[in-house]
């Protein structure tokens, strides 16, 4: 089984900047959708950004112009650049990856804390 690890969360004030990874043990070739959703205190999950079919983008109307989705596929890794950050940002961070059959993994998360 594929297993996701993700990295880079923290503790930052407003107005900084966090990049977070999700690096796949297996190759990102066959991967359909890369994308980063973050559930907030008390909050469902939500998606923040996504790759589609290798080239389509999509980002929340809230993060849009402040966050960077990106990948390098020779590292196996999709990568989250967030800046402008608000406290309104401060969630656990997921990545998932889903082939083209729709079969996705989850990362265990990583925490980002936004301080007024």
């Amino acid at each position: 089984q594929v297993q996701l690890v993700e990295s880079g969360g923290g503790l930052v004030q407003a107005g900084g900047s966090l990049r977070l990874s999700c690096t796949s043990s297996g190759s990102l070739l066959d991967i359909n959708t890369m994308a980063w959703y973050r559930q907030g205190p008390g909050k469902q999950r939500e998606l923040v950004a996504a790759i589609f079919n290798g080239d389509r983008i999509q980002y929340a109307d809230s993060v849009k112009g402040r966050f960077t989705i990106s990948k390098d596929d020779n590292k196996n890794t999709v990568y989250l650049q967030m800046n402008k950050l608000k406290p309104e940002d401060t969630a656990v961070y997921f990545c998932n990856l889903a082939n083209v059959y729709g079969r996705g993994t989850w990362g265990q998360g990583t925490q980002v804390t936004v301080s007024s």
